[in-house]
């Protein structure tokens, strides 16, 4: 698009007034994934309803299970929980409701649960609460109506089972089998519905990284292990459950702390080192590269016209850039180079054991591969590139400090020079005795022409 047009463009979409409903502002498939969601957990909830009826021990064990629901939330409230996607063991008690008491209850655990996240936890976007609880729900609701069916013999059995029948049928070998086939049930559709919504979403998040990691399996096979035995537990009396709350409790701190401990070393948005976590390690393997007498190399990149980026398309697609360009800037380094985002629209990398000719060519290989990603913005194919500026240990400075602000200075001279290029700093020979002309005056040894990251590669 000319810049012309990119303007008008501009000036159109900042006439139309925002909606106050944020949902609304998302893309299309999503909404339409959160009211299909939604819509299924109340359709199911007023189903299951009219054919569930009320039994005070059943609702005593619903009541004991909200609780210890409530106290892990409180809990985590004075640890803290890290922004974006975490995970947690509220499964713990969701499994348990979902074996031991119809499938109406599981619809409705998650409701006060995310209410006692939403108020006071962290305030969220809205949708994404009701969306995150339905999500739970009709998971819970599907693996529950599987369980009572199962062992009651039927749809109608299932929804009304008394507690007494799951009691006996959690007691036999196959029973337990039973339960634990369908907590498994429970796991894979509730993230579905995450990978779905992620996949849908703005941000494209790399689910993955968060959801299919050897990490991730082993909360899942942790939280199902805990969901088990609270369900045994509630079996046998609701007042267990004062003996199954503390390891439980204990388990989700140590699970929260590691994520607020990575979330103190990375970029929200992107997922990299942040800035503060980047310059020690990138300082700390300086150090090394110094002690062992090899080359380094620092990166800063930048990308182009980010701020018209924002203003045309909104903020939420230029989060999209952001962590579009921070998976292919990892997809394309060794897995020793250290990367972050430095801030804004900036990002930096250091590559340790890399002389001038390595370094060019990685740059210009990211350089290229930035300007190939595939973006779109409301149907519009979006085209983003970058200019990067490079230096090299030894060859522009001595220490971090100096690498970066001479691959700073090479960076504005990519800007200057039109943008979407690698530049090298401008770097004097050292200083030599003039010499005599052929004249006999004295002749000034001239400064050493600024190389662009192209030229450098190829004159090595």
């Amino acid at each position: 698009m000319a810049v012309a047009e990119r303007s008008a463009v501009t000036r159109e979409r900042r006439r139309q007034p925002r909606s106050p409903w944020p949902l609304l502002a998302q893309p299309r498939g999503l909404v339409v994934l959160i009211s299909a969601v939604v819509g299924c957990a109340v359709l199911l909830g007023a189903g299951a309803a009219a054919r569930t009826p009320v039994r005070g021990e059943e609702l005593a064990t619903f009541g004991a299970l909200v609780a210890c629901a409530g106290l892990s939330v409180e809990a985590m409230r004075r640890l803290g929980k890290p922004s974006g996607l975490t995970r947690d063991l509220l499964g713990a008690w969701w499994l348990p409701t979902m074996l031991m008491l119809p499938p109406l209850y599981a619809l409705l655990l998650p409701v006060p649960v995310y209410l006692l996240l939403q108020y006071r936890i962290r305030r969220a976007v809205a949708h994404r609460r009701v969306f995150n609880a339905a999500s739970v729900g009709v998971a819970g609701f599907a693996a529950s109506m599987l369980f009572h069916s199962a062992v009651g013999g039927g749809w109608e059995a299932g929804v009304s089972l008394p507690l007494e029948s799951t009691e006996d049928a959690m007691s036999t070998v196959p029973g337990a089998m039973l339960a634990l086939a369908c907590c498994a049930v429970f796991t894979v559709l509730n993230n579905l519905a995450v990978v779905a919504a992620m996949c849908l979403s703005a941000t494209g998040a790399p689910w993955r990284k968060t959801l299919c990691d050897r990490e991730a399996l082993i909360v899942d096979g942790v939280e199902l292990c805990a969901g088990i035995t609270a369900a045994i537990v509630t079996g046998l009396s609701p007042v267990l459950l004062a003996v199954v709350l503390p390891p439980v409790l204990l388990l989700q701190r140590s699970l929260l702390y590691q994520q607020l401990q990575t979330a103190a070393r990375t970029d929200p948005k992107t997922g990299l080192l942040n800035a503060g976590t980047w310059e020690t390690e990138a300082g700390a393997e300086l150090a090394r590269a110094r002690e062992a007498g090899q080359s380094a190399a620092v990166l800063i990149i930048d990308i182009d016209h980010f701020k018209s980026v924002n203003d045309t398309y909104g903020h939420l697609f230029g989060d999209h850039v952001l962590l579009g360009v921070a998976t292919t800037l990892t997809g394309q380094l060794r897995s020793g180079d250290v990367v972050g985002r430095f801030g804004g629209e900036e990002f930096v990398v250091l590559l340790p054991g890399a002389d001038m000719a390595e370094a060019c060519r990685v740059a210009e290989r990211l350089r290229m591969r930035v300007g190939r990603m595939e973006l779109n913005a409301d149907g519009e194919e979006v085209a983003i590139t970058v200019s990067l500026g490079l230096a090299v240990l030894q060859v522009h400075g001595d220490d971090l400090v100096s690498l970066l602000a001479a691959a700073d200075l090479a960076l504005y001279r990519a800007k200057g020079a039109g943008r979407d290029r690698v530049c090298l700093p401008v770097v004097a020979r050292p200083a030599i005795p003039a010499q005599l002309g052929a004249h006999g005056e004295r002749e000034a040894v001239p400064p050493a022409p600024s190389v662009t990251a192209a030229e450098g590669a190829e004159a090595d």
